[in-house]
């Protein structure tokens, strides 16, 4: 597994470049969010999220899918954002939190059949500036962990997906907290799983 070591909430314009050219060659990553690791992939490479939702045995047909962005405007892209859920988002992004809410058409196939999708856009510069360079959105799902000492520490990390991934970007240590999801889908949102952070509704 290629190692990338990150400095302080940051990363350099090269390092992103290298990041950037192995998800377009189909690259599955492991890399530091504002809350627990992720695994990624280019969102719109299918191949690379076919490895993903069988590494985390995730059928995209029941469990939400969730995409990386690097602003509200690259969002607004391939979810429907409607005032209500515009207002709300601009009033608490970056930050550890999942918004749910209908699909754009522009999502790739693997997410046709589901009517809605997962915006993060986190409170960690180097996710946000990959998405941006990249052009295009990340699909992203947590790291698997029995133990907190794997969700904290990089290096564990890499001994568990040593062989399935391609790519360690080693940041900070890691948080064992997931981010708050919230349902933006209906008149009245609603908080389905209460993680990290604090809504500000």
């Amino acid at each position: 597994m290629e190692r990338i070591r990150l400095w302080e909430n940051g990363i350099s314009d090269d390092q992103v470049r290298t990041v950037v050219e192995s998800l377009r060659n189909g690259a599955v990553i492991i890399w530091p969010t504002d809350t627990i690791y992720g695994i990624a992939c280019d969102a719109l490479n299918p191949k690379a999220i076919d490895r993903i939702c069988r590494l985390k045995r995730l059928n995209p047909d029941k469990n939400l899918l969730s995409i990386v962005c690097s602003d509200i405007s690259q969002a607004s892209e391939y979810a429907r954002i409607e005032n209500k859920a515009f207002k709300l988002m601009k009033n608490n992004v970056p930050g550890p939190y999942t918004f749910i809410l209908k699909a754009a058409s522009r999502l790739p196939n693997v997410f046709k059949g589901r009517k809605t999708v997962g915006i993060r856009i986190p409170d960690y510069f180097p996710a946000r500036k990959i998405a941006e360079m990249l052009g295009n959105p990340l699909l992203n799902a947590s790291v698997d962990f029995d133990d907190d000492d794997y969700a904290r520490s990089p290096e564990l990390i890499e001994e568990a997906y040593s062989g399935q991934c391609d790519m360690l970007l080693l940041g900070p240590e890691g948080r064992t907290t997931p981010s708050t999801i919230i349902d933006c889908t209906g008149s009245d949102f609603k908080i389905v799983r209460q993680g990290a952070g604090t809504i500000d509704f």
